[in-house]
C-alpha cells in the first residue's frame, strides 16, 4: 500500500510536509546552503512520489522562488533524466499556493496560470479551506523546503503529516534547525522507508500521536 492512501475514508485533505534533514536535524548548511544537505536519488524519487498524489503544492516565497526559477527549464531538457523531467511536468501543471507578503502576480510566470499568492494574514484560513476541498479539489496538500511556513502552520495544527528525509550527513555549527517555531510535540510513527541505493531513510509521522 502507497504510504499516501489509507483503508479508511477521508472527506478532508491531508497536508504533507516533506523535508530533507541532516543527522543533527538541520535543514540547510551555514549561510543557508540547501546544497549541504545529504542529496540522493532517494530525494526525487519521494518527491515524485508525492507529487503524483498532490492536488497543491504549498510553499513560501523562498521556495516557490527557488523552484520557479528552476524548475520549468527541466521539463524538455534531453539532458536531464527523465525522472526530473517529471517531476518538472508535475511541478507545471498543478495548483501552486503561495504565501507571501511581497510577490505579485508578475513574478509568478511562466506558472501565472497555476498558482495562486496567499498573504501571510490570511494563510491560516486559507489553508483550512485548502483542508477542507475547497472548490471541490482533491489530492494532497504538500509543503516541501518552506521550513518557516510549516513550522507556523505545524504550531497551529494545520500539518496531518511530516516526511522528514534524513540523510548520512551532519551540518554542524551554522546550519538552521529544522523545528524553530513549533513546541514540543509528540507525533505517531506511521512507516519507516528506504529506497533501492539510497542511502536516505524516510520516517512518516502522523502529527496526531493518539
Amino acid at each position: 500500500m502507497s504510504p499516501l492512501t489509507s483503508t479508511k475514508e477521508h472527506t478532508m485533505r491531508k497536508v504533507i510536509v516533506s523535508q530533507i534533514l541532516s543527522l543533527d536535524g538541520h535543514f540547510t548548511g551555514p549561510g543557508g546552503d540547501v546544497m549541504a544537505m545529504p542529496f540522493d536519488d532517494g530525494f526525487s524519487d519521494n518527491n515524485v512520489e508525492l507529487l503524483r498524489g498532490a492536488g497543491t503544492v504549498l510553499l513560501g516565497r523562498t521556495s516557490f522562488l527557488g523552484f520557479r526559477d528552476y524548475w520549468p527549464g527541466v521539463r524538455d531538457d534531453p539532458d536531464q533524466p527523465e525522472l526530473e523531467r517529471e517531476i518538472s511536468r508535475l511541478n507545471w501543471a498543478v495548483e501552486k499556493v503561495v504565501v507571501s507578503d511581497t510577490l505579485t502576480a508578475d513574478d509568478t510566470a511562466p506558472w501565472a496560470g497555476t498558482t495562486r499568492i496567499v498573504r501571510r494574514a490570511h494563510a491560516h484560513d486559507a489553508v483550512r479551506a485548502l483542508r477542507e476541498g475547497e472548490g471541490g479539489a482533491s489530492g494532497h496538500v504538500v509543503v516541501f523546503g518552506s521550513h518557516v511556513l510549516w513550522n507556523d502552520l505545524l504550531a497551529h495544527g494545520l500539518v496531518d503529516e511530516l516526511h522528514l528525509l534524513f540523510g548520512p550527513g551532519i551540518v554542524g555549527a551554522g546550519g538552521i534547525p529544522a523545528f524553530e517555531s513549533a513546541g514540543p510535540s509528540r507525533f505517531r510513527l506511521l512507516d519507516v522507508h528506504r529506497w533501492d541505493g539510497s542511502d536516505l531513510v524516510r520516517l512518516r509521522y502522523a502529527t496526531d500521536a493518539d
